[in-house]
């Protein structure tokens, strides 16, 4: 519950994406977070029960599962380096033969 504490204190710090309606609706005070043990034992604190949409975090779990199942595999077609550029944009795609920077930004998440 530190954590949530910690976080509480945080929440008049930035505003969430006015530009994406699900974020534009969300209060910036509520954070919650979990942890699953493997027997399916959960510990929760804050709002961890409240819905919320994922957006870009999403990427975090679809590179590590995507990684369980295929290994080093992965990296052939998208790279491990910081783009520079917006999370949205192709123009590096250009520069760099079709091959994304990283799986962090939308076309390497696509990948």
């Amino acid at each position: 519950s530190r954590i949530a504490e910690e976080m509480a204190s945080l929440a008049d710090h930035g505003t969430p994406a006015g530009y994406i309606p699900m974020l534009a609706g969300a209060d910036p005070r509520r954070f919650g977070m979990a942890v699953a043990e493997p027997d399916g034992t959960v510990y929760g604190v804050g709002d961890w029960q409240q819905p919320f949409s994922t957006q870009s975090i999403s990427k975090v779990f679809a590179l590590a599962l995507a990684l369980s199942l295929d290994g080093e595999q992965i990296w052939r077609g998208v790279g491990r380096e910081p783009s520079g550029n917006p999370f949205n944009s192709l123009v590096q795609l250009e520069y760099e033969n079709g091959i994304p920077r990283n799986p962090f930004i939308n076309a390497g998440a696509l990948v």
